[in-house]
């Protein structure tokens, strides 16, 4: 099951990375997160500095159906929390 969360996660990246091209948002970024959001494991250094540049993005995220139910995920939040991220409130 873990496999299609995270291969969900994946195709919703790139669709909305097309749609949002050229943007300062750019959920592609989040790639490195890919296996801590899906998985709970612990987050990688790369992956807490890609959160650090979108936090300003995660409302817009958390906006879009599609997205929220990731973003707003308790291993998400877990992810944001080991890289003292605190979740947005939109």
């Amino acid at each position: 099951m873990r496999k299609g969360i995270g291969a969900a996660l994946f195709v919703m990246v790139v669709m909305a990375a097309a749609m949002s091209a050229g943007a300062e948002c750019d959920p592609v970024q989040l790639f490195p997160c890919l296996g801590a959001m899906s998985s709970g494991q612990d987050p990688s250094a790369e992956c807490c500095t890609k959160l650090k540049e979108q936090q300003p993005c995660f409302c817009q995220y958390m906006s879009n159906p599609e997205f929220k139910p990731y973003i707003d995920s308790p291993n998400a939040r877990k992810v944001a929390a080991v890289c003292g991220i605190s979740t947005p409130t939109c």
